[in-house]
């Protein structure tokens, strides 16, 4: 896969193009944000907490399999085929969430094409944005463009909640909700059909299959942490708004306002912490704070409440998803870096497929506070178990910076080493 000569160290990355992406992004996590309210919807036709667990299960399902082919086709025929494809998919998906009569099988059809149209338009977006930044500043380009989803977060929550305030509970209602967020996708689509206008591809000559790949590249322990962070958007993405309607609130524009500006700040401050303090060390304090934001849900009674975990949560995002998108995409060679990032996100997936039935039983059996108490003992030790895996690694962001430093000394040090010479030279003696 190729995009022209990827940029030097020295080279501006946050140009036209880069901004461009990002609102790409931030109109597509928008209309992503815009379906949080799918377990209202669920209900709305007859479904239980379970229902909504196994719909968005078996829709995640449908898009691993589908990305067993999709991070090849991205190598063998380039982002801006499989995007546009796959722009068309999501919006086919839409359109058959918003006409769904019942909890039959057109939901369970609607919600695979539309995860699937999904998955392919995020892999496609990030594996462009992978081009715009040299190898040592992956880490950081990734985490600023992914800033830009939680601005869309912000967006999509907030308009989900008006549309609920707007109208009362009735097919009018979801009608308007997902009819905005398919609008959304066709302006994405469009968006990106626009940036890769001028995308000049080459296909590898040989491409393995995938599970050789895996084998040979991809870093196995960073499946935990991905499958941590799959069980923590389960709640977050599919049973937060029925805890919050459980609760009697407003919404959940307050917590996923607080969630994503908290994110994004942290993005910005810490874009280049992998250089100074290592990603191992950064997914851990990410485990950390999804542990402490699910323990702190319990405590919710008021919207304001929501806050405090929200934060908590948003701050373990900010530094989690970066990190093992560049470690995990990162670890596969540039032409295939297309498989790279597909199976990395499959594999945070995994974690929502696995666990939101078994999530959806706890609540429908014990009740919401036992799912929280479930989910963050589990992030406990996953960030227990993380660290003692990588203990003694050294993380290769801060190798990087560590031969570019050997490499060019500080300016300072080249002029004190200049003095120094002058002074030894021999004085000349006038003839």
């Amino acid at each position: 896969m190729s995009h022209g000569r990827r940029p030097e160290e020295s080279e501006r990355i946050y140009t036209r193009r880069f901004w461009l992406a990002f609102a790409a992004n931030v109109v597509l996590v928008t209309a992503n944000a815009l379906t949080f309210r799918f377990a209202e919807f669920v209900r709305f036709l007859g479904g239980s907490e379970e229902t909504t667990g196994v719909i968005v299960s078996v829709g995640l399902v449908g898009s691993l399999f589908f990305r067993a082919f999709l991070g090849q086709a991205l190598d063998q025929l380039g982002i801006r085929k499989i995007w546009i494809v796959c722009s068309l998919i999501n919006i086919t998906g839409s359109a058959l969430v918003l006409t769904a009569p019942d909890v039959g099988i057109q939901i369970y059809a609607a919600r695979i094409i539309f995860v699937i149209g999904l998955s392919g338009m995020f892999a496609s977006s990030v594996s462009h944005i992978q081009h715009l930044a040299p190898l040592s500043r992956r880490t950081e380009v990734i985490g600023t463009f992914g800033a830009s989803g939680f601005v869309g977060m912000i967006c999509g929550t907030n308009l989900g909640d008006l549309i609920f305030h707007l109208y009362p509970e009735s097919r009018q209602l979801y009608h308007v909700l997902f009819g905005i967020s398919l609008l959304a996708s066709v302006l994405h689509m469009c968006l990106a059909i626009w940036l890769t206008r001028s995308e000049r591809h080459e296909t590898p000559s040989f491409t393995p299959p995938i599970h050789k790949l895996m084998m040979r590249y991809w870093p196995h322990r960073v499946f935990l942490v991905t499958f941590m962070m799959g069980m923590g958007f389960a709640v977050t993405m599919t049973f937060l708004t029925r805890y919050s309607t459980e609760l009697g609130l407003s919404g959940i524009r307050t917590f996923f306002t607080a969630y994503a500006v908290t994110a994004f700040t942290v993005r910005l401050v810490a874009r280049q912490w992998s250089r100074s303090m290592g990603r191992h060390r950064l997914i851990c304090m990410g485990l950390l704070g999804h542990a402490i934001g699910h323990l702190l849900m319990t405590f919710v009674t008021t919207d304001w409440q929501f806050i405090p975990p929200a934060m908590c949560l948003g701050f373990g995002h900010a530094l989690l998803f970066p990190c093992v998108v560049s470690m995990g995409a990162g670890a596969f060679p540039d032409q295939y870096r297309g498989t790279g990032t597909t199976v990395t996100l499959a594999a945070i997936d995994s974690g929502t497929i696995l666990t939101a039935p078994i999530l959806g039983w706890i609540i429908d059996h014990y009740g919401f506070f036992a799912m929280f108490y479930f989910v963050s003992g589990s992030l406990l030790v996953g960030a227990v178990s993380y660290l003692a895996l990588t203990s003694k690694l050294v993380d290769s962001d801060i190798e990087i910076k560590t031969e570019s430093e050997q490499q060019e000394p500080p300016r300072a040090a080249k002029v004190l080493e200049a003095v120094q010479v002058t002074s030894k030279e021999p004085a000349r003696v006038r003839p």
